[in-house]
């Protein structure tokens, strides 16, 4: 099995160093470069493409928010952990929004890091049990409630393309045609601001249009 390639991206080198050395000893991870500004984790991860990404939110030269939107529009297939010293509160639920994978307070434990690692490389999501439970609700109750804004069509393309359907495959169930599909398609990703099919399947699954084995 190939290893799950990780950068890390923090302003201070001696965090970087310690984050390093917990990751170096998860079976299954190799740290393939730091960053220290968030210029150079873009540059790095546009470069380097790793599976996964621990990110600082605050850095110089471009934060961790910054990060996360390049990310998310450039390579959806890249997890992301922050770990932040900030409160949780409104960061968390913007990191979520955004596109992180997990939220993880500096102040966590050596194992929660592991254990949060291993739930976002495998597809899930962690949100450290320090994040407040207010904070975690809000988020899914505005998720939901923009599911519930839309269509019934678009939340049966939402299903099928959840499911793994292809545009062509979803026309033929529907019968509908692929240009009618491709257009619910796109004010899918309009109204729930999500840029890539990747996106609406973690979504999907997130507010429970579909199930996951």
């Amino acid at each position: 099995m190939k290893p799950i390639r990780t950068l890390i991206a923090d302003d201070h080198a001696l965090v970087r160093a310690g984050i390093r050395a917990l990751v170096e000893k998860i079976p299954g991870l190799e740290v393939v470069a730091e960053a220290g500004k968030g210029n150079e984790a873009i540059d790095l991860i546009s470069k380097l493409r790793p599976d996964l990404v621990l990110l600082d939110i605050t850095m110089p030269d471009g934060n961790g928010f910054e990060v996360l939107s390049h990310v998310q529009n450039n390579f959806p297939e890249t997890r992301i952990i922050v770990l932040t010293v900030h409160e949780a509160g409104e960061y968390a639920l913007r990191a979520l929004r955004e596109g992180a994978s997990g939220f993880l307070p500096k102040s966590a434990a050596s194992t929660e890091l592991e254990q949060a690692i291993h739930d976002v490389v495998k597809g899930g999501r962690y949100i450290s049990p320090e994040t407040s439970q207010k904070t975690v609700l809000e988020y899914g109750k505005t998720r939901k409630d923009l599911l519930e804004a839309l269509s019934p069509r678009q939340r049966e393309v939402l299903h099928l393309i959840a499911e793994g359907k292809t545009t062509k495959q979803i026309a033929q169930i529907l019968e509908i045609s692929v240009k009618t599909v491709e257009s619910h398609r796109s004010q899918l990703m309009e109204r729930l601001d999500i840029h890539d099919v990747a996106g609406l399947v973690r979504y999907a699954i997130m507010v429970g249009l579909i199930d996951v084995e």
